[in-house]
């Protein structure tokens, strides 16, 4: 038998426990509120007759007791972090019981008093959630006498969420000792939780530390978000503890099947690490499911590079508004077939989940998956992206970005599609660099197909996404975890960042806006300075920039700029904002279909010849603000020539 079944048997065995005993309370509460009624009658047959009507009847009693209990969830409650909702919720189960047994008690020509129901009913609740609070009691508290010394532990935020987390490291004693909390609420200073004294402010954090010897920080309150998070984090950091993360208080109620003696499984519910989005995180989008669910919800959708970084957050999303079926489409299988069975873990083995193998450079294949499956909404997220690598390959940039789209747009609006989302890239602003002039043409492309065709085409043009394949932040990681050095291209150098989640639903979210031809731009917040973001990463990690952990300049690559934008010169005073405060629209730019179309050939042509000056030439004629830096190339040889 595998652990996920003992635990279901043990479960079991607990809630059939539970019922039987809650059985027995419900007759012993009905007995003695009996018995307290007859108190002091002298008639016995008078009493003998009550207590046989009670034998007579308890069996339909308990009954509707013990069926109230099971409907109303009382069972499903994790009593050791029950509180008052829970008390709430056995008080009106009890109550809607006794109402049933005062109509049954009716049915039967009022044999039972009703003034013992009545007095059964509060010696219910007392008893069963008595017995409950006791043993939630005895759980959790402090087992000085078998714990191991534990590393002093300081709570942050004294809220709900800081409570919870005291409970959980007095009932295990693998999260640490609990001594000190702090809180910003002038109220709550000098004041205890369950014995753990508050001992200041968030910015005391250091000052505390020091005074009670902490080792480890728990940050337990969930609003935190944005700037003010990253400040927390970086108090935290300087003391050199270990920081961890409260998850969700209520995760532990959902997983019910948890071994609460298993540190190890109880940690994956309770605490977490740090990852770097935290330091990194904004306020939490708010969307309009509404109307993401109205065009996703039963439809076929289709995810073109659904494997990648993107894509694979962009399914998972679409799959909260269950469609009809969900296209994987991707070059790569690997990837794909591991996201498949993510999904199909989290929503059944017959989810409508499907991955297809293939590339938009295959007009083929593409028209024979639209005319197989039927997709009417499709999200387009393939694509080559890494800049340096285009600036290599720029013929292969041409052939699967510019020429995969347009055979992906042809084949989609022959097809019957109905909403066609492409994802897009600051760097298609004014671009530096191949990758991001071929995105440029990209949304060009989008917009003539806008003009000409009865497909509702958009492009969303966001920053960079923490944590992508290939992106900044993994690549300092595994600098730090080698020890170093960390590699910076220039000290000056800007990024727009934001979380894999938050683009995914922001994608989702400008698709359901639905104006055809639109340049969506979503709201990347303050750009951030890549050396800032180095030295925050290194101090994550428990180093002190340029003392144990040096940082190198190493210049500019082919194709980067210093600042990256979000809109062009001439939409920057036509911008438009939408109905979401974290899109905008940028105005749609005139474009010359045949002149347009003509150059598309011409490029397609050297591109497939492998002529990647010409196609330089071509892209640079199709985008005329295209200003290319390749020849950083041979200054980045001569940097690293006098390096060594």
């Amino acid at each position: 038998m595998n652990n996920l079944s003992r635990q279901s048997c043990t479960l079991m065995l607990r809630r059939a426990f539970l019922v039987l005993l809650d059985a027995g309370l419900v007759a012993f509460s009905f007995y003695l509120a009996l018995l307290l009624r007859m108190d002091g009658e002298v008639d016995m047959i008078k009493v003998q007759t009550a207590f046989q009507n009670l034998y007579h009847n308890l069996p339909w009693i308990v009954a509707i007791y013990v069926i109230m209990f099971i409907v109303g969830g009382l069972y499903t409650i994790l009593w050791k972090y029950a509180g008052v909702r829970d008390l709430s919720r056995l008080g009106v189960l009890v109550g809607l019981s006794s109402i049933l047994v005062l109509v049954g008690n009716n049915m039967v020509h009022g044999v039972l008093y009703r003034s013992s129901i009545a007095t059964a009913t509060l010696l219910i609740v007392a008893l069963v959630g008595g017995i409950r609070l006791a043993w939630r009691m005895f759980l959790n508290v402090p087992r000085e006498q078998t714990r191991t010394p534990n590393t002093p532990l300081l709570i942050v935020g004294a809220g709900a969420a800081g409570a919870w987390a005291i409970t959980l490291c007095k009932s295990q004693t693998a999260y640490g000792n609990p001594v000190a909390v702090v809180d910003d609420d002038p109220s709550k200073r000098n004041s205890t939780i369950q014995g753990v004294p508050v001992r200041g402010t968030l910015e005391e954090i250091p000052q505390v530390c020091e005074s009670y010897g902490i080792r480890e920080i728990v940050i337990a309150i969930t609003s935190l978000r944005g700037s003010r998070l990253a400040h927390v984090i970086d108090l935290c950091n300087s003391t050199q503890c270990k920081v961890r993360m409260l998850s969700d208080p209520h995760s532990l109620q959902d997983n019910p099947g948890v071994n609460n003696n298993d540190a190890e499984s109880v940690g994956n519910n309770g605490f977490r690490e740090l990852n770097t989005a935290d330091f990194l995180s904004r306020n939490e989008v708010t969307l309009d499911t509404e109307k993401i669910s109205a065009y996703l919800k039963d439809k076929v959708v289709m995810v073109t590079g659904g494997g990648g970084s993107i894509g694979s957050e962009i399914c998972r999303q679409i799959m909260r508004f269950e469609p009809k079926q969900l296209l994987i489409f991707d070059i790569y299988e690997n990837c794909a077939y591991e996201l498949e069975m993510e999904l199909k873990q989290r929503y059944g083995r017959n989810a409508p989940i499907l991955t297809l193998v293939g590339s938009i450079r295959d007009r083929v294949r593409l028209d024979e998956v639209f005319d197989t499956y039927h997709p009417t909404v499709v999200f387009h997220a393939a694509a080559h992206k890494h800049v340096p690598l285009m600036e290599t390959s720029p013929a292969e940039a041409v052939k699967n970005n510019i020429m995969g789209t347009k055979n992906l747009l042809t084949s989609a609006s022959m097809h019957g599609v109905e909403r066609l989302v492409q994802l897009s890239t600051d760097k298609a602003v004014n671009p530096s660099s191949v990758m991001g002039c071929t995105k440029r043409v990209c949304e060009m492309l989008i917009q003539s197909f806008a003009e000409n065709t009865q497909m509702r085409c958009m492009a969303v043009r966001f920053g960079n996404v923490l944590g992508s394949h290939g992106s900044v932040i993994p690549l300092f990681e595994s600098q730090i975890k080698k020890g170093g050095p960390v590699t910076v291209t220039d000290p000056n150098i800007e990024r727009y960042f934001m979380t894999i989640p938050e683009a995914a639903q922001l994608v989702l979210q400008a698709g359901a806006l639905a104006q055809s031809g639109s340049i969506y731009v979503l709201d990347m917040g303050k750009p951030v300075r890549i050396m800032d973001l180095a030295r925050q990463l290194i101090r994550f990690y428990g180093y002190e920039p340029d003392v144990n952990m040096p940082i190198r300049v190493v210049g500019l690559r082919p194709g980067e700029k210093l600042y990256e934008e979000l809109l062009m010169d001439e939409e920057q005073d036509k911008m438009r904002r939408t109905e979401h405060n974290k899109i905008f629209v940028a105005p749609p730019k005139k474009i010359d279909l045949a002149q347009f179309y003509d150059q598309l050939e011409e490029l397609g042509e050297v591109a497939a010849a492998h002529d990647d000056a010409a196609v330089v030439s071509g892209l640079q004629k199709i985008v005329p603000n295209f200003r290319p830096n390749r020849d950083m190339l041979k200054n980045q040889e001569k940097v690293v020539a006098e390096q060594n």
